[in-house]
């Protein structure tokens, strides 16, 4: 299957996953969008949302539609290292008597994995996460082990329930591609899910994507061609975010800290993305500037004049995004 092709059978089976998706979750619908272009770019996602706005399920449901492996791991404040990447058990030979060490997986060996609470739980123990999300691989007992891909993690932030918590670093928020805040549903769509989560119909989902297929879209994008002008902009757009005597004015008023190199590498292959989903070829600047919120907003660290004023950083950006 040539390029061509791979863009109009994407745009084929992304239709069809949205509406496996559908099934169950309702609205979201930007939300699983930037799932799937994190999905698509090898990227990992940091998800905000105070409890009950279905996170669990909106993951569980995707990987459901993927046919790929799915763990959930509760972080919690005694949760050890060894609880996720897996543990070494002496065993007895019954034949011969020997004890062996054998390995256990832990629940990081998946395709999908579900970090819920990841500020709940010490900086040991996160760093255990971030580092297989890292290298897709798990050392342990001077072995390593290589983790199936694909292999996405999703971690979820409560931001209302600060107290007891242990704040990502910001080296270590600089992994995840996204940080993708769910908001409300509508009046509407929260009558729909009364309605389908009071009801008795289990709706049964379909294979939209097959692991092979995956990857070979996964491939894809890195393989679409970008122009100079877009690149520039991307890369002046993260540029903006830095503090400095060439800085702008507005970023020396309003920010401690800009964003590295990762983000503009991030913003175009998720300008990549989009433009693909969207049925074309090559991104524009328009599809950078859609990614820049989600993909700068844990980037940046706010100043006291901002914090002061009330002034959030997807504020700072729309007002970057106006100079750039």
């Amino acid at each position: 299957m040539n390029n061509i092709e791979l863009v109009e059978n994407l745009q084929l089976k992304k239709d069809a996953l949205f509406n496996e998706i559908g099934k169950v979750i309702i609205g979201q619908h930007d939300i699983i969008d930037h799932l799937f272009i994190s999905l698509l770019c090898r990227g990992h996602v940091l998800l905000e949302g105070v409890p009950g706005l279905a996170k669990t399920l909106l993951i569980k449901t995707l990987s459901d539609a993927l046919e790929l492996k799915f763990n959930r791991i509760q972080f919690t404040p005694d949760l050890m290292p060894s609880d996720i990447t897996g543990t070494e058990i002496i065993e007895e030979d019954q034949s011969t008597g020997k004890r062996l060490f054998r390995f256990f997986e832990g629940p990081i060996f998946a395709n999908i994995v579900l970090a819920d609470e990841i500020n709940r739980t010490p900086p040991k123990t996160q760093a255990a996460l971030l580092e297989a999300m890292q290298e897709h691989k798990v050392t342990t007992g001077g072995k390593t082990y290589t983790l199936d891909e694909p292999f996405f993690v999703l971690a979820t932030q409560n931001p209302i329930e600060q107290e007891g918590t242990y704040p990502l670093p910001e080296a270590q928020l600089d992994r995840f591609m996204f940080n993708l805040h769910i908001k409300y549903p509508t009046a509407a769509e929260e009558a729909e899910i009364v309605k389908s989560t009071t009801g008795g119909i289990v709706n049964k989902l379909n294979t939209a994507i097959s692991h092979e297929e995956l990857a070979s879209f996964q491939n894809l994008i890195r393989k679409v061609p970008v122009a100079d002008n877009v690149i520039e902009f991307a890369v002046k757009t993260v540029g903006n975010t830095r503090p400095g005597d060439d800085a702008l004015s507005l970023t020396n008023e309003l920010l401690d800290w800009g964003a590295g190199p990762r983000a503009s590498a991030y913003l175009i292959l998720g300008a990549k993305a989009k433009a693909l989903l969207d049925g074309r070829t090559t991104p524009d600047i328009d599809d950078v500037k859609s990614m820049i919120k989600p993909v700068l907003r844990h980037r940046i660290i706010p100043n006291f004049n901002a914090e002061a004023d009330g002034i959030s950083r997807d504020m700072i950006l729309e007002q970057l995004m106006e100079l750039s």
